[in-house]
């Protein structure tokens, strides 16, 4: 990731309109809004539970965990220095990084209690809104997509990346509702801001390569 490969318009409208549904969407969680919403969905998930699902869920929810997308983050941090890819280095990092305090500053604003969690999963300490395993995952598995994809792959193997990518962001997703340590709202939250930040790192990629 050298010269910016996206326009910086679409960058910005981007996130701007990514900004705005993010706060539309805490509005609504704040006012108590969403309260119908997310009991609906997490009664119907876990209407369909089971214990093989339950076992999956656990497995896949760890690929949003600090303590797993931090080694695996300085892994791909030393092999982009290795390759003398700087620039694309400092904005992976600048990404997840820059996601992690961006998330723990809204759950320090929002103050949304934790819903009581399924299957005597532990519940984590932190506030619920947005969701951060959401929103640093898509961060991370996105950006690292982002990265990797070079411009002369054909369509199909840039599309199979991008789709492998997105499909480990919606199931760390779906296992936090699952397991019931985030009402659905909270996943949607995270998600928006995600899209919101990393199209602002990539305007901000724009300004500074300008």
């Amino acid at each position: 990731m050298g010269r910016p490969r996206s326009r910086p318009s679409r960058d910005v409208a981007l996130a701007i309109t990514a900004f705005a549904a993010f706060l539309w969407l805490a509005v609504a969680v704040s006012r108590g809004e969403t309260e119908k919403f997310d009991l609906a969905v997490r009664d119907a998930i876990h209407a369909r539970a089971s214990a093989a699902l339950t076992s999956v869920m656990e497995a896949a929810t760890q690929l949003g965990n600090v303590w797993i997308l931090v080694p695996c983050g300085i892994v791909v941090a030393f092999g982009l220095l290795k390759t003398r890819r700087r620039t694309a280095c400092a904005l992976f990092a600048f990404a997840v990084v820059g996601a992690t305090l961006v998330d723990e500053g809204m759950k320090l604003v929002f103050h949304r209690p934790r819903p009581e969690a399924f299957f005597g999963y532990p519940e984590p300490s932190t506030y619920s809104f947005p969701s951060g395993h959401s929103f640093v995952s898509y961060c991370f598995y996105l950006s690292l997509a982002e990265i990797l994809i070079e411009p002369e792959w054909t369509l199909s193997r840039k599309l199979a990346l991008w789709t492998a990518a997105a499909a480990l962001v919606l199931l760390v997703g779906f296992s936090r509702v699952y397991l019931g340590v985030h009402y659905p709202t909270d996943v949607i939250g995270g998600y928006t801001a995600a899209v919101a930040w990393t199209a602002m790192v990539r305007a901000a990629h724009h300004r500074w390569w300008n």
